[in-house]
């Protein structure tokens, strides 16, 4: 396996999340959007859901009809960075919840596992 296949997966859901979020934000259906780049009906849906990659060529005709430039498309300060940092903090949380649960009693841990319960119930 080369390696642009072993490491395409890694980035597939950030590209994916931005083509939806920028068709999004254009109030564009993925359908209508295939259809005008001239590909299947399903070409953006495959996109999003991480099954396919554009080429190159075809990331650049996506681009124009979005009337955007590649450098937009990967604009990190509005895009990257915060989809990164956001999971970061996450990670960080439930390190931090691990840490603190392992200097717990196990009566502690019970009373914190109950309440977790009831707010799962509420949702």
């Amino acid at each position: 396996m080369n390696k642009e296949r072993e490491t395409s997966p890694k980035y597939s859901r950030e590209f994916s999340d931005r083509l939806r979020d920028l068709r999004n934000k254009n109030k564009i259906s993925a359908r209508e959007m295939s259809i005008a780049l001239g590909q299947n009906v399903n070409y953006i849906n495959l996109i999003e859901n991480g099954k396919r990659f554009p080429s190159l060529q075809g990331f650049f005709a996506i681009c124009d009809y979005l009337k955007i430039t590649p450098s937009i498309f990967f604009d990190s300060e509005n895009f990257v960075s915060e989809y990164f940092e956001t999971a970061k903090q996450a990670e960080n949380e439930k390190k931090e919840l691990v840490n603190f649960l392992e200097n717990l009693t196990n009566e502690q841990i019970s009373s914190i596992l109950n309440l977790i319960k009831v707010f799962k119930t509420q949702q």
